[in-house]
């Protein structure tokens, strides 16, 4: 039994969130940092080794101007950029809806797994248009005739940040007549 699984964006995610603590502490702040507590504490402390380690902010206190009578501090446009570019890589909207797990079982069957991604725009009722894609390619790709759908199921799985959709099946492959 074989299982094939599209890779995860956690990684991904991974790395945008070390990227934002990093360059959170890598400015210089021209007011006094005014925190109490542990969380006060270690901005001024993470402040203070990026001017030490770089020599200086890492992003220049600068304006960046758009037009004759607009400017924008360059700081600010990094922030906001950041800030898009980490909601672009949770919400992901070129990815595709749903993962699919395929596992091999015997007798030319083939159960699928599918997951819907948790934060979507559209495709909550394709599930099983997308196993009957799926199926058909790998039944083409092996050099089967065709196949039919052995069973079929959708679900809610309950979760902290939300539901999501997940559907599972199991095909049987059909060889070829004579």
């Amino acid at each position: 039994m074989r299982a094939r699984r599209t890779p995860s964006r956690r990684r991904r995610l991974w790395l945008v969130a070390a990227s934002v603590a990093w360059l959170a502490g890598c400015s210089s702040n021209p007011k006094a940092i005014n925190g109490t507590g542990v969380g006060g504490n270690l901005s001024e402390a993470v402040g203070k080794v990026g001017t030490k380690v770089i020599g200086g902010p890492l992003i220049p206190d600068t304006n960046l101007q758009l037009g004759p009578t607009v400017a924008y501090p360059l700081e600010k446009l990094v922030y906001w950029g950041l800030w898009a570019g980490a909601a672009w890589l949770v919400l992901d909207p070129l990815a595709p809806n749903w993962e699919i797990e395929e596992t091999r079982l015997p007798e030319d069957h083939v159960h699928f797994r599918l997951v819907m991604k948790r934060f979507y725009t559209g495709g909550a009722g394709e599930a099983r248009w997308v196993l009957d894609q799926r199926a058909r390619r790998l039944a083409r790709e092996a050099g089967y005739r065709g196949f039919e759908v052995v069973e079929y199921a959708e679900a809610l799985d309950s979760a902290l940040l939300g539901a999501r959709r997940t559907a599972s099946g199991v095909i049987r492959l059909k060889r070829d007549a004579g």
